[in-house]
């Protein structure tokens, strides 16, 4: 996460700015994360403020996968483990979790539905302001059980909440927006490193879901860094001399999609009020032209110091 920040343009010095409210006192965002789950770990200690288990009906927090503990600490973690050098991009939000997909990181469409719903349901109970949804359908048979979770992603967008969907792993040929990413209202995220990987093969972008959409011509909205992000590993353990298997790799849109969750948290902290179209046209406005197809790139890069001074 480390380069991942420097490549975003989120210093230090921006993010305490985003933690700066009336009389030091600031309303932490809440950020939803339906994935695997979401473990133990020092660098979320604290953060999670409710969990709620689709599979089996549990409350009790666990990731029995890895994914989700991986995918949170990329929108922020708080970098405790590494002194601050893996920290996510909004070290201070607070985070709503459900679990909707196995310890393979398969699920359904009822539980995925019933997912959004749940944030549906608590979202002014937790006052959640963001929704990440790290997980990349692939196509889907039954047309009108499609539909009708596209309509429930759209019904959680409709309420005021900042719905960020992962383009998927399916490219990169056209029309391989994963579906919940297909549709117009959400921030779909696509992968591109920026050139910082020169000449390495199998990198995220290679294989990053492309539009058009059924839905938008214009997908995805924007991309951000996938391959090779160090994050949170749920297999950490404390030991007597600190914390051993802290932090591991993973790639995918998976990774590119909580940065961008992690940037609408931080715009969210430093300017509340704002709406969740206001902050997806901020985040996409003020994106890096990368200068490849529309189809690969929307937008182009997030650019969080752009977007905070626009």
């Amino acid at each position: 996460m480390f380069r991942v920040r420097q490549q975003v343009g989120c210093t230090d010095e921006l993010v305490a700015s985003c933690n700066i409210g009336r009389n030091g006192e600031v309303d932490d965002i809440r950020v939803a994360v339906l994935d695997t789950g979401v473990g133990s770990h020092p660098d979320l200690d604290g953060r999670v403020e409710a969990f709620y288990d689709f599979l089996h009906g549990g409350r009790a927090a666990y990731d029995d996968s890895g994914h989700g503990t991986h995918v949170i600490g990329c929108i922020g973690g708080s970098g405790k483990a590494s002194g601050g050098m893996y920290k996510g991009i909004a070290p201070y939000c607070r985070l709503i979790v459900g679990k909707v997909l196995d310890e393979n990181g398969d699920g359904n469409i009822d539980n995925m539905r019933k997912g959004i719903e749940w944030v549906l349901d608590n979202r002014e109970r937790y006052k959640i302001r963001v929704l990440n949804i790290s997980i990349g359908i692939g196509h889907i048979d039954d047309k009108s059980r499609m539909n009708e979770l596209i309509r429930t992603v759209d019904a959680a967008w409709d309420s005021g909440i900042v719905v960020v969907c992962a383009a998927g792993n399916m490219g990169p040929e056209p029309m391989t927006i994963s579906p919940l990413g297909a549709s117009k209202k959400v921030i779909t995220v696509g992968c591109h490193e920026g050139g910082f990987f020169s000449g390495k093969s199998s990198l995220c972008e290679d294989y990053s879901g492309r539009g058009p959409s059924p839905y938008a011509v214009k997908k995805p909205d924007v991309v951000a860094p996938g391959t090779d992000i160090i994050s949170c590993n749920v297999a950490c353990r404390s030991t007597f001399r600190g914390y051993k298997n802290s932090y591991t790799k993973k790639s995918g849109t998976s990774m590119a999609t909580p940065i961008v969750s992690g940037a609408a948290a931080l715009l969210l902290q430093k300017y509340p009020y704002l709406t969740n179209e206001q902050v997806k046209r901020k985040i996409n406005y003020s994106a890096t032209d990368l200068h490849e197809p529309w189809t690969k790139q929307g937008w182009g890069m997030v650019n969080i110091g752009r977007m905070l001074s626009l």
